[in-house]
Parts: structure tokens; sequence; C-alpha cells
């Protein structure tokens, strides 16, 4: 028995590959850099599907059919009361969610994938007292989340930003989330059910809860010339520094450079402020400086957290609506995962350890 099921095999699968050793991130035979580079989230959810639903597809088809799908969900909006728009926006989220049809068909998947692009936007917007915009179906998913969250179409780059973030996070093995969908889908429960079960374990701030927090830390700091002092009296605090280190990466997260790839056409056209990308660097550099010399039998490195946080930052995203992108872009490897479970696996019924008291003998 190894708790928290430490290097145990719980699955076989064809969709990604984290080899936490060599910094290397593979989905479906793809290295990570080079989908991102140029790639789209419907040419991910393209790969990710393949072979996986009863329909066969290519990247154009999905797109079309998404565009579609956004549009016949944003009617679940009318739902939102007062009650749902005053919840955090991953539960909102979740609960309009709730809401589509349970089963294993490709039109329900295609809900799944589309619903959280349109409800997250939705959702900021009446939390701001702002009135939610409809889908356009003539654009594709990324630009269309960002034109229903600000109002207007977005830049190239901020389209490319997103796009690039949606397929960096689109799979990452059997992680929390992940697990659960499977979990979920061996009992033949459905779809929806299963990407309910990941959502509800990827808004855990061990989890996908933790990006948000990254800024907190960068206000906290304030300034580059104070990122030592603020960053070893947080560590002498007994605090964890966000946005660092890894359960299953040793070296350098390969996500976290995507990222910041992702964000330096961002930064050369004037469209992040340039004080908190300095700042951002600044920390950075005293973090692995500091962690380094604190802990040097460890190897803590960036990790996507922390270029998650500026790049949803200099989309316009609040930080308390992270998690829900985060799942708008996992949502496709919630639903591969489920599909590959339910094809190919058996019931997950795992055995406990006892170890509480024994009844006393007669």
């Amino acid at each position: 028995m190894k708790n928290g099921l430490e290097d145990v095999i719980a699955a076989e699968t064809q969709l990604s590959d984290v080899d936490g050793e060599a910094g290397r991130l593979i989905i479906r035979g793809v290295s990570l850099d080079h989908l991102v580079a140029g790639g789209t989230y419907e040419r991910v959810a393209a790969l990710l599907l393949d072979g996986l639903m009863e329909r066969s597809f290519d990247e154009a088809l999905l797109r079309d059919w998404l565009a579609q799908a956004r549009t016949k969900v944003f009617a679940h909006i009318k739902a939102a009361d007062a009650a749902l728009i005053a919840l955090p926006p991953v539960d909102a989220m979740r609960a309009l969610l709730a809401r589509l049809s349970d089963g294993e068909d490709f039109d329900i998947a295609l809900s799944l994938l589309a619903a959280p692009a349109v409800f997250l936007p939705a959702v900021l917007r009446l939390q701001r007292g702002q009135k939610p915009i409809a889908p356009d179906p003539s654009l594709p998913q990324a630009a269309d989340i960002l034109r229903m969250l600000i109002g207007r179409l977005p830049t190239r780059e901020q389209t490319a930003a997103l796009d690039a973030y949606l397929v960096t996070i689109s799979d990452h093995g059997l992680n929390a989330s992940t697990f659960a969908s499977r979990v979920i889908a061996s009992t033949q429960s459905g779809l929806t059910s299963s990407v309910l079960a990941a959502l509800s374990a990827l808004k855990g701030p061990l989890h996908g809860g933790a990006p948000g927090p990254v800024l907190d830390m960068l206000d906290a700091v304030g300034t580059p010339d104070n990122a030592g002092t603020w960053l070893a009296d947080a560590l002498d605090r007994g605090e964890r520094l966000m946005g660092f280190g890894h359960r299953i990466y040793r070296v350098r997260d390969p996500r976290a450079d995507a990222l910041k790839g992702a964000l330096t056409p961002l930064i050369s056209s004037g469209q992040v402020d340039s004080a908190r990308v300095e700042l951002a660097e600044a920390v950075e550099a005293a973090a692995l400086a500091i962690l380094k010399a604190r802990k040097p039998n460890r190897r803590l490195e960036v990790n996507v957290e922390f270029y998650t946080a500026l790049l949803l930052e200099a989309l316009g995203f609040p930080r308390q609506a992270f998690t829900g992108v985060f799942a708008i872009g996992r949502t496709v490897g919630w639903l591969a995962h489920a599909r590959e479970q339910a094809l190919d696996g058996r019931l997950i019924r795992p055995r406990s350890v006892y170890i509480g008291p024994l009844p006393t003998a007669a």
C-alpha cells in the first residue's frame, strides 16, 4: 500500500505521458512544444478524442460542431438566478453543467466541451452586473471565450495566448481530477457525471485551485527589489511559495515554458503590464535561488501555476475564475479518459487496509 497511491499504476492509456524526470509531456504521441506551436483548442481536442467516439471527425468539423454546441448550451444561462450568481465562479459553472443531459453519445460530449466555455464568461459578466453575451458560431472556441468575456473581438495575440493555454493544460496523465473522471466512467454513470466529478476534484486548492494565490504573492511582494526579502520571510514562516514545485516533475515543468512562451507576443505588443512582468521575473529568479539554498536536496522548479496566473490575468480573467478557465481546457482530457475507461477498462474497485479497532472477544 502507498498513501496517496504514489507511483501506483491504475490504468493504461494512449492519451498522455508525463515524464517527471525528463520534464516532458507527450499528448497522443505529440510533444507539448510541438503541440503548442501554432496549435488550437480544436486541434488538441480532435487529437485527444480521435477514435474514442462513435463519430469520426477532424479539426475543421469539430470547430463547426463546437460552435453550434456553444449556441445551444447558452440557453441554460436563463437558469442563473441570484443564488447561483452569488456562488464562486467555478461552483456556479458546476451548477449549470449539472443541467446537461447525461450519457455516452457524441452530442453530449460536444455539449460538455462547449458548456464551460460559455458558462464561465456568462457567470463572470452576471457577477459584474452585466448582460451575458451570446456565442458567435463564426469564431473558434478561444476567440469566442474572450469575446463573451470582454465584449469585443480579442486581438490575434490574445486568442493565440488563450489557445496555447487551453492546449497546454488539455491533459496531464492520471492526476486527481482525471482519476475521478475515470472512476465515475467505470461505473457507466455517463459523461456529464464524469465531468462533474472531475471538476469537483479540480477546484480543491491542492489541485487546480492554486494559480490565483500566485497573484496574491506577487501583490504582497510589491516591487522587484523586495522579492528576496519577502520570499525568505515567507519560508521562515513555514509558508509555501506558490507556483514552485510539483508532485511529479523533478525538473522544470514543461508547461511553464510553454505558457511563458505564449506570453511573449503579448509582452512585445504591449498587451501586458511591463511592471507586472518585471516583478514576476524578479520573484521567479529570487525564489529559485532561495529554494536551491534552503532545500538543496529537493528540485523545486517553476510549475504551470506561475505563468498560468500571469497569462490569465493579462487576458482579463479575474483570479477567482482561474480554476474555471482551467476546467475549460481540461474537460477534453476528462472526456477522453472517461471514454477510454468505458471502452477498455473495468469497474475501478481498489481495496483498503483496515487499521481500526477489532471486536472484543466474547
